[in-house]
């Protein structure tokens, strides 16, 4: 099992997972962060990290964001391993509260 990164790290991107993934399974894109499904090593320390619970376990992936774990794996095929936290962007705190941003996703 692998945890997923969902629509609300769109235009947010905090990374403060990445500092804590102990196996560099996350991937960065124009807009948001993905996880790479067969690296990630189920430890769990990424998804108390996200400040905006973008994050879950693969069997707690709400219904509506099903669609974000066959995203996550394609993606992280295309997009660079990120292994240290960068810097948000400048309008991460307004994105944070913006819900339904899927179709803003940047590939």
């Amino acid at each position: 099992m692998a945890f997923v990164v969902t629509e609300d790290c769109i235009k947010c991107k905090y990374m403060d997972c990445v500092e804590v993934c102990p196996v560099d399974c996350f991937h960065e894109g124009p807009n948001m962060l993905v996880i790479d499904p067969e690296e990630c090593i189920d430890c769990t320390l990424c998804e108390p990290e996200c400040p905006v619970e973008a994050i879950f376990s693969e069997d707690e992936v709400p219904a509506k964001h099903t669609h974000f774990k066959k995203l996550n794996g394609e993606l992280s095929q295309v997009w660079p391993v990120i292994t240290s936290k960068g810097t948000p962007p400048a309008d991460s705190d307004e994105w944070a509260k913006v819900h339904e941003k899927f179709h803003l996703l940047e590939r």
